[in-house]
Order: C-alpha cells, then sequence, then structure tokens
C-alpha cells in the first residue's frame, strides 16, 4: 500500500518517531503506527495534517511523487 510506505519513508527522511509525528498530528502513536502497517488509511483531515507536518503534498504521501 502506498500510503504506509510513504508515510514511514517521509517520516523517517524528516527524522521523527511514531510518537513525535503522532504529538505534531494530534493523534495517538499507535494509529500512525497502524498506518505504517496498512491496517487502517488515515482520514483526508489527517493525512493534510501528515502532509503538512512532513512538509510534503498530500499527493506524495498517497501517490509517492515528489514535487
Amino acid at each position: 500500500m502506498k500510503v504506509a510506505e510513504n508515510l514511514k519513508k517521509f517520516r523517517k527522511k524528516a527524522g521523527l518517531s511514531q510518537k513525535e509525528l503522532a504529538d505534531k498530528v494530534g493523534v495517538h502513536q499507535t494509529l500512525i503506527a497502524q498506518f505504517e502497517k496498512g491496517l487502517k488509511i488515515p482520514s483526508l483531515a489527517v493525512a493534510v495534517q501528515i502532509a503538512d507536518t512532513l512538509e510534503v503534498t498530500v499527493d506524495a504521501l498517497c501517490k509517492g511523487s515528489v514535487a
């Protein structure tokens, strides 16, 4: 699943742990872990917050294309 792979890749590139990203986005760390494992997909609102925090586009988060 692209979102799971890309989220993990962009989070690591930003030098953030799952907990740090979760704190910045305002969700629990286990939710970030579930996103990265492909068990859940973030809502659009959460995807926007994650993308903003990681300084990538939602498109890059979902498709993997880096603008």
